[in-house]
């Protein structure tokens, strides 16, 4: 979360700083944010993988967040273009080492019957992060008279805190005697041994994703009903409150009831969601298109993450949570490519028709997974 809160509070303000602070063009901030991402992506699937070899996931935690962190304070001294960049692409590589030993760390310090809960939680408290670090920014902005460079000092101290607390907090559990040692968690091998029940939860994921395409279409969609562009923003935040309250609840109710229909309840909500976006044509249905897909988010991002802990072998977490959101994360482009086609060619609606129909096809993905992850859970009783 403070981390989040951190990043947050530096990129809401980072693409018009980049432009009007430091003469980019729009095509230039493109580019940078598209190479920091795949780096992230790329760059979670070694961390993972790395994390199954050593047998420790602290660490490597540790080392993203603390690359992240010393990257902060260049972000306010940097004298030029090409500093932002490299404090920004090191930021992104931060990001993508910490992130699969980050969840797989998660899933290893929690008691088997609570893991809903605690990736709920996580959800939720990222998603904090994600709209009280733009509001924030707003408010720093607005007291120190729009200037970028002190609002971006501020951003150093929460990501400090987050570096603290990942060092001289986190414990992380002694390596359980006679777990199987990874020699290579990236071999063809050892990714079979992730199991088909894990392979069908990432095609699910990657339906989901295809669904959910980039939340910049849902700032288009609400910019086109002539909101001012200043409140527009409050889009995201909005939709982030009703994801953060959501996530952390639905976990815990997972644990006792099972994912796999709650995850189809979200796929149902992003299904209502897009037609509200698809055919509404005043502020108050769209926004309420907007405030369900936030809802849906709260089904879905947690339970997935729950289950790809569950249907892997326990040395081979890392491997699985970075090819997962390598997976997800290549959907989520190719998603967003054919959204904005579909936007420029036949309209807003139709993208969302689109995505109404995309929910549907992971829905009928999902009916399947159950039955296999009954069939896994069997297999796996003495």
């Amino acid at each position: 979360m403070f981390m989040d809160i951190s990043s947050e509070m530096i990129h809401a303000l980072l693409p018009v700083y980049l432009t009007v602070g430091l003469g980019a063009t729009a095509l230039t901030v493109g580019v940078i944010e598209g190479i920091a991402e795949a780096t992230a992506a790329i760059t979670k699937v070694f961390s993972g993988a790395l994390s199954d070899r050593i047998g420790r996931r602290k660490e490597l935690a540790a080392l993203g967040y603390g690359l992240a962190a010393l990257t902060k304070p260049v972000f306010p001294l940097a004298p030029s273009l090409g500093w932002v960049v490299a404090a920004r692409f090191v930021d992104r590589v931060g990001k993508g080492i910490r992130g699969a030993p980050r969840d797989a760390l998660v899933a290893d310090i929690t008691p088997v019957g609570m893991r809903g809960a605690a990736f709920g939680l996580r959800q939720s408290l990222d998603t904090v992060g994600a709209f009280l670090g733009p509001l924030a920014a707003v408010g720093l902005m607005y007291l120190f008279a729009n200037d970028f460079r002190r609002v971006f000092w501020f951003a150093v101290i929460p990501a400090f805190i987050s570096l603290a607390l990942i060092l001289f907090v986190v414990k992380e559990p002694e390596r359980k005697p006679g777990l199987r040692k990874v020699r290579n968690p990236l071999s063809r091998a050892e990714l079979r041994l992730l199991g088909g029940v894990y392979w069908w939860v990432v095609a699910v994921a990657m339906l989901f994703t295809l669904a959910r395409f980039s939340e910049a279409f849902l700032i288009l969609r609400v910019q086109g009903t002539g909101v001012p562009v200043m409140y527009v923003p409050l889009v995201l935040v909005g939709m982030n409150v009703v994801y953060a309250m959501s996530a952390w609840p639905v976990g815990v109710l997972s644990d006792g009831i099972g994912r796999v229909g709650l995850l189809l309840a979200g796929l149902g909500l992003l299904i209502v969601a897009d037609l509200f976006l698809a055919l509404s044509n005043g502020l108050a249905g769209i926004a309420s298109g907007v405030l369900i897909w936030g809802l849906h988010m709260g089904f879905a991002q947690g339970l997935l993450s729950a289950l790809v802990a569950e249907t892997v072998p326990e040395e081979l977490r890392g491997t699985a949570f970075g090819m997962f959101n390598l997976v997800t994360g290549g959907t989520l482009l190719v998603a967003s490519v054919i959204a904005g086609g579909l936007w420029e060619v036949y309209g807003a609606q139709w993208t969302f028709v689109a995505g109404a129909v995309f929910a549907a096809t992971a829905a009928i993905g999902l009916l399947p997974l159950r039955r296999r992850l009954r069939g896994a859970a069997k297999a796996r009783r003495p």
